[in-house]
């Protein structure tokens, strides 16, 4: 990592959960390139949410300061309400202020849904939805108390979601799930928080991470020229939507892959017809049928077929 001047973030304040490994840790990385102090939130747990360690956010914090840039490691547990509100305090009380919060944290425990148990299904919603409510949710009570206070806030937070989330993935119901959760919690949230100065986005995405080995295990890295399945190619995006310049941008959900940014569009009103009256259930099948004649198929979901 290294600072050349001013960047696009420069003085603001960012939290970044789940950010000792993979895409978080290029966002803390970025982020600090880019002039932002940075809380690197991570309890270095492994990649079915087992153990934990000091290790991951200490090692990216050292990696930033030694480049000349500001940077505390948290490891408070984002899921529950105690240690989200110490994460928000811990921003304020270091660096004076909060500006970014990115959601990032989250692991998996893949089952086919017969087969998921009822802790793997908890478990893998506490962490990624609760997660993200939690810190949302003290963090926009300190933009609350600060636009009370007269004070102009123009602040943003990055949601992360999953292709997932967005289209579903076999083997994956319990994160599919709260990935999907956390889209309709995007679109809340950025309506609720314009009156503050906030606005939401999430994104959903791709890179060969632990979570994803599997999936980009014949992407190998390539010895020399652009890595496509790199996870640090996620964070210009992430910094751009942290910075002053995006204020325009709110309540929308950006898939990310190597060089290439695209928007989703998601569910939106389609094709209707009204009876004008109760249905009888005879006549239903002929409508759904036309209906369905006028909308686009579906896309598959993830590992179908």
């Amino acid at each position: 990592m290294t600072r050349n001047g001013p960047g696009l973030v420069e003085g603001r304040v960012v939290i970044v959960t789940g950010a000792g490994r993979g895409i978080g840790r290029g966002h803390a990385l970025e982020f600090a390139r880019q002039g932002a102090a940075v809380v690197v939130n991570d309890i270095g747990v492994g990649n079915d949410g087992s153990g934990g360690s000091d290790g991951p956010a200490q090692d990216v914090v050292d990696e930033i300061v030694a480049a000349g840039g500001r940077a505390i490691a948290n490891r408070s547990d984002i899921a529950t309400w105690e240690g989200a509100e110490e994460l928000v305090r811990t921003a304020v009380t270091e660096f004076g202020r909060l500006d970014v919060l990115v959601n990032n944290a989250g692991f998996v425990r893949d089952r086919m849904l017969v087969s998921t148990s009822l802790q793997e299904w908890e478990d893998v919603v506490r962490v990624h939805l609760t997660g993200h409510f939690l810190t949302l949710r003290h963090a926009a009570g300190y933009w609350r108390e600060q636009t009370k206070a007269g004070e102009k806030v123009n602040a943003r937070v990055i949601n992360t979601s999953s292709g997932a989330g967005l289209l579903g993935s076999v083997g994956q119901g319990n994160y599919s799930s709260a990935k999907a959760g956390i889209l309709g919690l995007t679109l809340v949230a950025s309506a609720e928080l314009a009156r503050y100065g906030v606005t939401v986005n999430a994104i959903a995405p791709a890179a060969r991470t632990r979570m994803t080995e599997g999936i980009f295990a014949h992407l190998e890295k390539p010895e020399s020229g652009f890595d496509a399945a790199a996870p640090e190619n996620v964070a210009p995006l992430v910094v751009w939507l942290g910075s002053a310049e995006s204020a325009g941008v709110t309540g929308r959900v950006f898939e990310v892959e190597g060089g290439r940014i695209s928007v989703a569009t998601g569910y939106r009103h389609g094709p209707e017809v009204d009876n004008g009256a109760r249905w009888d259930p005879a006549q239903v099948g002929k409508a759904v049928t036309e209906l369905l004649a006028e909308s686009p198929a579906p896309e598959p979901v993830y590992g179908a077929g």
